[in-house]
């Protein structure tokens, strides 16, 4: 039913200068994998066959990523190292990848609007920020798991956490009514709140379904915190005219867009890789 996914990935990636100078901070590995293609595989496993990408300048890396290198292959044809492209391999053959330049920075909502050209306005998509890694051992992806609850609630969703309340000043936060386990409808959402002012310690995560009129609400949305446009003053619109679900969803995430989150990712999988060789 969501066909389509959504990777805003213009960011200047900051955090991690100097090495994003000249690489996309989505380009960053964990082990042998760049952000962005954990971010594709959990999409293409949730249903997703167009992956839809807003990038900016110095992005080129990205479109190279997920396109067929003719000399690697050639190089590397009937070799061992064959294997290491399986993957990579599978998503460029079963999906299509477009893409989008945002040409300013000018927050989460703006970025989204650019991708309307990409998924089009007549059905729902999903949107994964890469720098999110989010993982689920013992089940269902995160955007598996929110694709199943948009078939049965047909609104958008957004997954959340509980996160220490020193800490709600860093995301969006929600509150809400529970109305099944780990499941909220939302009343109220604020951008990076002041800690003493939070509804909540439930905070927005990088993975959402977004409705197709969220375009038009985010058209008529005044900029808001820091000047940008946020998703979160449009989402909130949109719960007060219908409903919005924050879902807590089952899995671990990392935030891979800080130095302590990338590293903590990075011994994660290197703990499993060893594990599975045992």
């Amino acid at each position: 039913m969501i066909k389509r996914c959504l990777f805003p990935a213009a960011g200047y990636g900051t955090r991690f200068l100097p090495v994003t100078k000249a690489m996309p901070k989505e380009m960053l590995p964990i082990l042998t994998k760049p952000l962005i293609q954990y971010g594709v595989e959990e999409a293409y496993e949730a249903g997703c066959i167009i992956m839809a990408t807003i990038t900016g300048r110095g992005k080129r890396a990205i479109t190279d990523h997920f396109d067929i290198s003719y000399e690697l292959e050639h190089q590397i044809k009937g070799s061992d190292k064959e294997e290491l492209l399986v993957e990579i391999r599978t998503l460029i053959k079963n999906c299509t990848f477009t893409y989008t330049r945002q040409n300013e920075m000018k927050g989460l909502g703006d970025a989204i609007l650019k991708g309307r050209v990409l998924v089009g306005d007549s059905a729902p998509f999903a949107v994964i920020l890469a720098d999110d890694l989010c993982v689920n051992p013992d089940g269902d992806g995160v955007m598996t798991q929110m694709v199943k609850l948009y078939e049965k609630y047909r609104c958008s969703i957004v997954a959340i956490m509980e996160v220490p309340h020193d800490q709600v000043n860093k995301y969006g936060i929600i509150a809400g009514r529970e109305v099944e386990n780990g499941l909220y409808i939302i009343d109220d959402m604020v951008e990076k709140p002041d800690i003493d002012k939070a509804p909540s310690n439930l905070a927005i995560i990088g993975r959402y379904i977004l409705t197709p009129d969220i375009f038009k609400i985010i058209e008529n949305t005044p900029a808001g915190k820091n000047g940008e446009l946020q998703i979160t003053d449009a989402l909130l619109t949109q719960a007060k005219k219908g409903m919005v679900l924050g879902y807590k969803f089952q899995g671990k995430r990392f935030d891979c867009g800080s130095l302590d989150g990338f590293v903590e990712a990075t011994n994660y999988f290197y703990k499993n890789l060893q594990e599975s060789k045992k």
